[in-house]
């Protein structure tokens, strides 16, 4: 154990953890406004963004908010304005890179439609990550290294499996497509899991704009001669660590922020459970 005893780990974690959750709650980039889509409140547009949408069709710019909605003239469905607004953003430098993926918009709790993906973040758009903590039957967590090509945090540890649910997908369908994308593992490999479950609505400003994300993270128990075996490029390599080499890692800030407070939920848990 690196700096901290067996018995003290459950309190740093603890601590760690809330130190964690205060960094990811910030305000709005300055100049932001409200978003809403077909009325209800969906994001924060970015004060460059703002300027580049103005006059669009559908789009409608007021000093407190920016509203859009299905346009009359040019007769356009509401999907239809999302994509050219998106076409907007990327053309104007807006937008860090495009995806080529569709994400629903919601707003209010509800789904209203749907955008390309690189275009969540200067609108400010809610997203929803999924993560899993695998964990073999000793105790050991599976964890991955991000492919240096990554856009964002490349080369740092992250869970073993993680990512955004697409477009119609609910949580539990995006969990295992992205195990079986980014760690080669079948449906059967995750029968071992807890439920899926919210642990964090992080608020993150970012260079391109604004992040709001619901984290859910589950945790699994892998069978032994189960080894992860990356599909799709976005995960350099692999290692099974004790959960103290873990403690480690995060005390270095090798990890994602996303992926530290994931892992952090899991090890509480597994402490917690041990001590019954």
């Amino acid at each position: 154990m690196t700096s901290i005893s067996a018995g003290s780990l459950p309190a740093a974690i603890a601590e760690r953890r809330a130190v964690l959750l205060r960094s990811l709650q910030q305000l709005p980039p300055r100049g932001s406004r409200p978003l809403t889509v077909s009325t209800r409140v969906a994001g924060w547009v970015t004060a460059r963004a703002t300027a580049v949408l103005r006059g669009l069709p559908g789009v409608h710019v007021e000093d407190e908010a920016v509203h859009v909605a299905a346009s009359v003239s040019p007769r356009m469905s509401l999907n239809a304005v999302l994509a050219h607004v998106a076409r907007t953003l990327n053309d104007a430098g807006c937008i860090r890179s495009w995806r080529g993926e569709m994400l629903d918009v919601v707003g209010e709790g509800r789904r209203l439609a749907v955008i390309e993906r690189g275009a969540v973040r200067p609108l400010g758009l809610l997203t929803c990550a999924v993560h899993l903590n695998a964990w073999t039957p000793r105790g050991d967590l599976w964890i991955a290294r991000r492919a240096l090509t990554k856009s964002t945090d490349p080369g740092k540890w992250d869970t073993l499996a993680g990512g955004l649910a697409c477009a119609g997908e609910v949580p539990d369908v995006a969990l295992v497509r992205e195990a079986g994308e980014e760690a080669g593992l079948a449906h059967h490999d995750l029968a071992r899991r807890s439920p899926l479950h919210v642990i964090l609505r992080l608020h993150k400003r970012l260079p391109e704009g604004y992040q709001v994300e619901d984290v859910l993270v589950c945790d699994c128990v892998l069978a032994d001669g189960v080894v992860p075996e990356n599909q799709d490029g976005e995960v350099s390599e692999f290692q099974r660590v004790p959960m103290e080499d873990v403690w480690s890692l995060i005390q270095a800030r090798e990890f994602t922020a996303q992926a530290e407070l994931a892992l952090l939920e899991g090890m509480a848990g597994r402490l917690a459970s041990s001590a019954r």
